[in-house]
């Protein structure tokens, strides 16, 4: 970044040109930007239209935050074309800061939800797994599973996490018994949930697949895709990625039929929105009485100045018979 005066208009034309021939040439270039103290960072942003009434307070923000990952939350006040780096008339830090808390508390509201889906998903693998199988070790054992490379890698991330863990039910297990692996409930409890997807998806027998989808609404193929968000999500919560405008990359599916209330108005699938949807529809199986409708009017009510259309939210979501 220039600590100099912003270019012109037209130099930045050229230059947003020049990038962007090099990149249908796909020509890479050295990166070449400097560091930039928050000091400098807060004196550019003025100077690109953004209002900062408190310089000493932005500064420590940069500073402990990062302007990297603030600038996500810059990039929505920005005036077209983007690339020119010029803020809307109204565009502020503290605007910037109020979205930043915004999907802070989104992601922890999130978080805290796929826990209660998480525990449930893990608790039915293993206990349908062990039913159907008879067999307390099946999750180790490659005879139940479709691709065997799929299964030798997910062996390999078992392995893995049983030499880091340090719980006290893994030490004991492995200084008293003679089996190479602990049964399924024991694996179940350390290791990551799309570990537990994984091993979901690639089961051999149609009946325990099934038997699992089921206590959750779900036919096989809609239950796998939306574990596949459910886990995205979770990982985007779990390393403080931003979520409130974020477009997903993987569709998800929809269901042919629904067991319990789904939407009606139609909404952008990629978006947060369908997100909260689908965890709602595994808290209202799981927990008739959840609160999580509750929880997001009050968050939206406490933000009235975040776009949730943005998010994919329909005017009238909270009429809708999911969120009931």
């Amino acid at each position: 970044m220039s600590h100099q005066n912003p270019p012109s208009l037209s130099t930045m034309l050229k230059c947003a040109g020049r990038f962007c021939l090099l990149a249908y040439m796909n020509i890479k270039i050295p990166f070449s930007k400097p560091y930039t103290s928050p000091s400098d960072l807060v004196k550019l942003l003025k100077e690109r239209g953004l209002a900062i009434t408190n310089e000493m307070k932005a500064q420590d923000y940069l500073q402990h935050i990062g302007y990297y990952r603030l600038s996500a939350y810059m990039y929505p006040f920005l005036q077209m074309p983007k690339h020119l780096h010029r803020y809307k008339p109204d565009a502020s830090f503290q605007k910037v800061m109020m979205l930043y808390r915004f999907d802070k508390k989104l992601r922890l509201l999130i978080f805290n939800e796929i826990e209660k889906i998480e525990v449930a998903v893990r608790s039915a693998i293993v206990n349908v797994g062990c039913e159907i199988t008879g067999n307390s070790f099946w999750m180790t054992d490659g005879k139940n599973f479709v691709n065997q490379t799929k299964h030798t890698q997910t062996m390999r991330l078992i392995d893995d996490e049983l030499r880091r863990s340090r719980e006290e039910f893994i030490v004991h297990f492995q200084q008293t018994y003679s089996n190479n692996y602990p049964p399924a409930w024991m694996l179940s409890e350390i290791l990551p949930f799309g570990v537990m997807t994984n091993i979901y998806s690639n089961i051999k027998n149609m009946r325990i697949k099934k038997k699992v989808a089921q206590q959750f609404g779900l036919q096989v193929a809609p239950f796998e895709s939306w574990l596949t968000i459910v886990t995205l999500t979770r990982n985007s919560c779990c390393h403080h990625a931003r979520v409130w405008n974020k477009q997903n990359v993987i569709r998800p599916m929809v269901p042919h039929r629904m067991i319990y209330p789904w939407i009606t108005c139609p909404t952008d699938m990629l978006r947060i929105y369908f997100d909260l949807c689908i965890i709602k529809y595994f808290l209202n199986i799981l927990s008739p009485n959840n609160d999580m409708t509750e929880k997001l009017k009050s968050l939206l009510a406490a933000f009235p100045d975040v776009d949730i259309a943005a998010m994919g939210f329909p005017q009238t979501w909270e009429n809708e018979p999911l969120w009931q």
